[in-house]
């Protein structure tokens, strides 16, 4: 039996959280999108991109431990923490090892965490047509948590659950209606996202620097007609120094002669001009008038193609 992966279902961006006895609240995990395939014979792990991630997370290859369904599709966020809150910036650490022994080591430096909240397949038959409540009802019983692998928990008060997330400075909240299909590949209201801080995938497209290493990005998205704009530049994030050496070398191979943007960058003085290739996540307050972001952080560089840097991501 072969099961080929599929796009998982997206919530939509929301300023209003849902209300209804049919809705709940859960939080929203700052990880990688992470669905896991088991055929009955092996343990697949491949992210929304259907790049296979198996190889990453041997800690949770032995799924019949804890999972008792003969096969099954789940769905959920890989997490690893940094002190004591979830970071996208330390999960990108153990996702972007391919070497086994850096990954063998990973495993005690940076434990992760499989938060599930969702099941597409289960013992040989697609569920998706099942409501939310319940394909809920069928991870409760089929899945045993451990330190490795947990279920998201529902919360019916989404504002509540949104303040306390503000509280711990988390990424924000999902709200989900407890009637809803699952949609492969789909997008719609009957799950949204609100999110305390912004973000995006974005591409470089310039660079400056100090004492010979890149200190800031120029980023850009693409709009719907195709043109890379500026969308503001960013020297202040989770990168560390080593980060930013690697960063240069990679950028300096990468070097073009006119600028990549459609539209004039606020900030050119010693900028060199990069071919839009390389990927971050970028975390921001909000945008301005001038369609720049306000208070920018690099989370991470990221494997996306730039084809996803888009102006469509805060739709």
């Amino acid at each position: 039996m072969d099961l080929k992966p599929v796009v998982p279902f997206e919530p939509i961006i929301t300023s209003q959280i849902p209300q209804g006895e049919n809705w709940v609240a859960q939080i929203k995990w700052d990880g990688v999108r992470m669905l896991a395939y088991f055929n009955g014979h092996e343990v697949r792990f491949v992210n929304r991109r259907l790049h296979d991630r198996t190889k990453q997370y041997p800690e949770l290859g032995d799924i019949q431990k804890y999972c008792s369904a003969s096969s099954v599709i789940l769905d959920g966020e890989i997490i690893a923490f940094d002190d004591k809150r979830p970071s996208f910036h330390e999960i990108m650490k153990r996702d972007s090892l391919r070497k086994s022994k850096s990954i063998e080591l990973a495993i005690k430096q940076i434990p992760v965490t499989y938060m599930i909240f969702d099941v597409l397949y289960y013992n040989g038959s697609w569920i998706v047509d099942q409501k939310l409540s319940d394909r809920q009802q069928i991870l409760q019983h089929i899945i045993t948590e451990n330190p490795n692998v947990q279920i998201v928990q529902n919360f019916p008060d989404g504002d509540a659950l949104f303040q306390v997330m503000k509280q711990h400075d988390m990424e924000g909240i999902v709200c989900k209606d407890l009637e809803s299909q699952y949609v492969i590949h789909g997008k719609d209201k009957r799950w949204q996202k609100k999110k305390i801080l912004r973000d995006l995938f974005a591409a470089v497209g310039g660079a400056t620097f100090r004492n010979g290493v890149v200190n800031a990005l120029l980023l850009g998205l693409y709009d719907g007609s195709g043109h890379f704009v500026y969308i503001g530049h960013v020297g202040t994030g989770k990168l560390n120094h080593k980060d930013w050496e690697n960063l240069t070398e990679k950028i300096l191979t990468l070097t073009i002669d006119s600028k990549p943007f459609a539209n004039q960058p606020e900030r050119i003085k010693g900028a060199i001009w990069v071919k839009p290739e390389i990927v971050v996540k970028v975390q921001f307050l909000e945008w301005t008038p001038g369609a720049t972001m306000r208070h920018p952080s690099i989370q991470a560089i990221v494997d996306v193609h730039v084809s996803e840097c888009t102006f469509s991501q805060s739709k």
